[in-house]
């Protein structure tokens, strides 16, 4: 029998499955539950209908986790196909409708006359782990992002010279308004108790803290309405904003922790700029195998770090940033990139001079981004750690 593909439309409690053979038939079509009888059973019906099967599916985690790991457990292979990828793919087929089984049969076809899609691959368990950690710790940040916003927009209501002198982002002055939110109530304590308050609960410099909370307190002597109210919403998000830096250094801890058991820790944190977090974070975008890209342009690619051509009759050299490509990992090259320039000479050198040549800010940090994917790419092909001077410069 001859080859066929398989195309997964995935949700989260059923999948659509349709396999085609090489001219593009259906040969099967069928909804099934998002369980691991049923999916054994679609397994073994498409595998009566060719030797060969190639699967496709546009998630590659979530609820498609199960259906990927059943196929991987029995020796099948998986292409991930985005669900971007397949909405623009589906405009050139015949229909305007959108179903589940239009897109079970894009994917399955996509997946036929493709090679440039990236097979899936049973991940290591320090990859899954730290792919589950460091996105729980992307949710927290996200919560304190927008409690300390919440907190700002409260205080700012009732008194505004206390918001613009603290840096809500240290414990320093979250501490303060657990206990403290209103001038009157600063004014009350005075300078001297307040940083007795302050010292009793571990503050870092609390004469300077309560100095500024009290001098903010003595310009401003007016009750605005609502005082009471927002002062008890402003102790609240405070203890929030507290107890999610909590969560996220323990959550960094148990990160380093899993981090430190792969093999690659030490070649990657090598690399300037690049720490636990970043490191961590890294390894959870690309799941650690760098033989699923192939090349470091393909990586920079999925990075988001290598341009990509915009060419149009007589216009040619037009380079735009990729549309697609994984945020993620962008964000952690951009910003290992950022920390390289503040700690490395030579990234340093290399962002001044791709300033000096006109480029912007962040044009000269994306440059930089791709420059080190292919040190970082060397290092991890090579199995080696970063040092300032190559080796073969050392026995030139």
């Amino acid at each position: 029998m001859a080859a066929i593909w398989a195309g997964i439309d995935a949700g989260k409690t059923h999948h659509h499955c349709v396999a085609i053979d090489e001219t593009g038939r259906r040969l099967l079509s069928r909804r099934v539950a998002n369980d691991e009888p049923e999916l054994l059973e679609l397994l073994a019906d498409v595998m009566d209908l060719a030797d060969e099967v190639t699967w496709g599916i546009d998630l590659a985690d979530g609820g498609a986790a199960l259906a990927i790991a059943t196929l991987l457990n029995h020796g099948q292979p998986v292409q991930y196909i985005s669900g971007r990828a397949i909405h623009r793919a589906s405009e050139s087929y015949r229909g305007e409708g959108k179903t589940d089984a239009k897109d079970a049969a894009v994917i399955a076809d996509q997946v036929r006359i493709r090679r440039d899609l990236r097979p899936l691959r049973v991940s290591d368990d320090t990859v899954t782990d730290l792919k589950i950690l460091t996105g729980r710790r992307m949710d927290l940040v996200s919560d304190r992002t927008r409690t300390v916003n919440r907190l700002r927009a409260q205080l700012t209501g009732v008194f505004p010279g206390l918001e613009r002198t603290l840096d809500l982002t240290n414990i320093g002055p979250l501490t303060l308004l657990t206990g403290y939110q209103t001038p009157a109530a600063i004014r009350r304590i005075g300078t001297k108790r307040l940083e007795s308050w302050l010292r009793n609960r571990h503050v870092v410099r609390p004469d300077r803290l309560a100095e500024t909370a009290v001098q903010a307190a003595e310009r401003q002597h007016t009750t605005l309405p609502g005082e009471k109210l927002t002062a008890e919403l402003v102790h609240t998000l405070a203890q929030e904003v507290l107890s999610l830096n909590r969560q996220v250094t323990e959550l960094d801890k148990a990160i380093e922790t899993r981090f430190r058991d792969h093999h690659a820790f030490d070649v990657i944190t090598s690399m300037p700029g690049l720490g636990i977090i970043l490191g961590a974070e890294f390894l959870a975008s690309t799941g650690g195998d760098m033989k699923v890209f192939g090349t470091a342009d393909r990586l920079a690619g999925f990075g988001g770090v290598a341009p990509v051509p915009r060419d149009s009759g007589k216009i040619s050299g037009n380079l735009r940033r990729p549309r697609r490509y994984n945020r993620r990992l962008q964000r952690v090259f951009y910003i290992s990139a950022l920390f390289s320039i503040r700690h490395c000479d030579e990234s340093r050198r290399f962002y001044d001079r791709k300033r000096s040549e006109g480029k912007r800010h962040t044009q000269a940090v994306l440059a930089l981004a791709r420059r080190r994917v292919n040190v970082l790419w060397a290092l991890l092909r090579d199995g080696r750690c970063y040092e300032l001077t190559p080796p073969s410069a050392l026995t030139a």
